[in-house]
């Protein structure tokens, strides 16, 4: 693997549904290769490097193993890299599961939901 960019390899590696959608991802600063802020999509990712993003409502740490020329199926896309994601906090679980109920949310939830985001960000 010489590198691919990183905006299709988040694609290819289905973190993101659409090369805008990675794209977008990128240019609002929640993705990091290797500890360092992104801004580019046309960044390079070579093998071993450690990505880190924050889709909206969680986290996930990467380490790239393999590029891909194309999308393919999701055991495929399971193969581009190496999970290293820390375990969820289970007061975090919790709190998001209330939220499931389909009502809206309290002040109460509002503010636990702040707090969740203002960890991640």
């Amino acid at each position: 693997m010489t590198g691919q960019r990183l905006d299709k390899w988040l694609w290819c590696a289905r973190l993101a549904k659409t090369r805008s959608a990675a794209t977008r991802l990128i240019a609002d600063g929640k993705v990091r290769i290797n500890g360092e802020r992104v801004r580019k999509a046309s960044r390079i990712v070579q093998l071993g490097d450690v990505i880190t993003a924050t889709p909206p409502g969680r986290l996930v740490v990467w380490r790239v193993r393999d590029s891909a020329e194309r999308r393919g199926p999701a055991p495929l896309a399971q193969t581009l890299y190496e999970d290293l994601t820390p375990p969820v906090d289970e007061a975090a679980d919790e709190a998001q599961m209330e939220m499931r109920t389909g009502k809206r949310p309290t002040k109460r939830d509002r503010r636990r939901i702040e707090t969740f985001r203002a960890l991640w960000s």
